[in-house]
């Protein structure tokens, strides 16, 4: 049976591919090459297979090349979106620091015109009891004067009572009554004198009155303008630091502990901010603003402490170039992935995330080659599986400084970065500090 078969197969393949015969033709004979229809068959065939693989491979590496040019144009055109809006906020934060520092300028300069307006106010107020103290002793050299003109007369009556008993009329005595009258005009004058003196401090008092209410009201118009200053510097203040505070809120950060840290070992140029104070015997109105402005000061001083514990701290992104996340914190095939890993072209730049001591960079069972760099606050960050390691043990580097360059090395299935942050030896979900960079830098 399968004779058969083949008998009708070979007959139908002479019938396709008849018998060929290929001359060889030389100097000492003519040879001849047999080519029967089944090699002819199997020439073709392999002909046609090979024909087949390379228009398959071909159209695979074409394929492969259009989505690779694609990918780039869209890793291209998220990082240009990216960087407009990183600009875009950049000016923004600008604007509002510009603004804060000028809301600044005129709380300062109220704070001048304030204190003017103080010490006019001290000196009238000061002109203003001596003016009553003068009025006082004016009023009293008045009654003692009157006391002594009615003294006067009544003893001048008395005299004239005695003359009229002694000599039966007023009239004798002319001397006396000569100099009873001179003493009662010499009073007379005298009182009229008192009197002017007593109208005119009369008038310096209600003057100074007026002044006195003039003044009260440029301190109430200076108050109401304070107030609207103080206002926009706490909106200003407010706009600066509630970035800053939802940026460690949502890195997990321990705030009160950075700040602290970051307060005790303040070197900044002028020192902490220096509160307000005046000598305002008891002024309520300017207390009032001072502390209003002390507190503004108090808060433009936490939002420099958060400013600077930011720049300290592993806020960031450690690739420079275009990537893609591949894994990332948590348990993972039935072990703890400690960190985030990132994949990208072989040999891209792996950056520090912040300033610090690189403690480790070599060697590492499992890390392949890896750089380790130590942080203020007790943060540790790792870089593992590079291909080429760019610092060495015991260097300083900074926010952004070139480490290292992407690669595959120890137990890796890939180009790739796996990237650990650490506090006090314990790994840490390295998404919130990657996540609160982006919105501080």
């Amino acid at each position: 049976m399968k004779l058969r078969i083949l008998h009708r197969l070979n007959a139908w393949l002479e019938g396709v591919l008849p018998e060929q015969r290929l001359f060889l033709k030389s100097d000492q004979g003519t040879r001849f090459i047999r080519l029967s229809p089944r090699t002819q068959a199997v020439a073709l065939t392999g002909c046609a297979a090979f024909v087949g693989w390379t228009i398959i491979v071909s159209a695979f590496f074409f394929l492969g090349a259009i989505s690779a040019g694609s990918t780039r144009d869209q890793i291209a055109r998220s990082q240009d979106a990216y960087e407009a809006r990183l600009n875009a906020l950049s000016e923004e934060r600008n604007a509002r620091a510009s603004e804060a520092e000028q809301a600044l300028e005129r709380f300062y300069v109220a704070l001048d015109e304030v204190s003017k307006m103080q010490e006019i106010l001290l000196a009238s107020e000061d002109r203003r009891r001596e003016l009553e103290t003068g009025i006082e002793v004016i009023q009293a050299t008045l009654r003692r004067t009157i006391a002594e003109r009615d003294e006067a007369r009544s003893r001048a009556e008395l005299f004239r009572t005695e003359l009229e008993a002694d000599t039966g009329t007023s009239r004798t005595g002319t001397g006396q009554m000569q100099d009873a009258q001179t003493t009662l005009a010499f009073l007379t004058e005298a009182l009229d004198q008192v009197a002017v003196k007593r109208d005119e401090a009369i008038q310096i008092a209600g003057s100074a009155e007026a002044e006195t209410e003039a003044l009260e009201r440029e301190i109430r118009i200076m108050a109401d303008r304070n107030a609207q200053i103080f206002a926009q510097l706490e909106a200003a203040v407010e706009v600066s630091f509630e970035p800053l505070r939802k940026v460690f809120n949502r890195a997990g950060l321990p705030t009160d502990r950075i700040l602290n840290e970051v307060r005790r070992g303040y070197t900044g140029q002028g020192g902490p901010l220096t509160p307000i104070s005046f000598s305002t015997r008891g002024n309520a109105l300017i207390d009032g603003d001072t502390a209003r402005a002390n507190d503004i000061l108090n808060r433009m001083q936490e939002v420099d402490l958060y400013r600077l514990a930011a720049e300290r701290s592993p806020l960031g992104h450690p690739i420079r170039g275009s990537y893609r996340k591949t894994s990332g914190f948590g348990p993972r095939w039935g072990r703890m992935h400690n960190g985030h890993d990132f994949a990208g072209p072989h040999g891209t730049d792996i950056v520090s995330t912040a300033d610090g001591t690189v403690t480790f960079a070599g060697w590492q069972s499992g890390y392949g080659k890896i750089v380790k760099i130590r942080h203020a606050f007790g943060f540790e960050t790792r870089y593992a599986h590079l291909t080429t390691i760019r610092v060495k043990r015991g260097q300083r580097v900074s926010r952004g400084q070139h480490i290292g360059d992407m690669g595959s090395t120890g137990r890796s299935t890939g180009t790739h970065l796996h990237y650990e942050i650490r506090s006090g030896g314990t790994a840490l979900d390295p998404k919130p500090f990657v996540d609160a960079g982006r919105n501080v830098f």
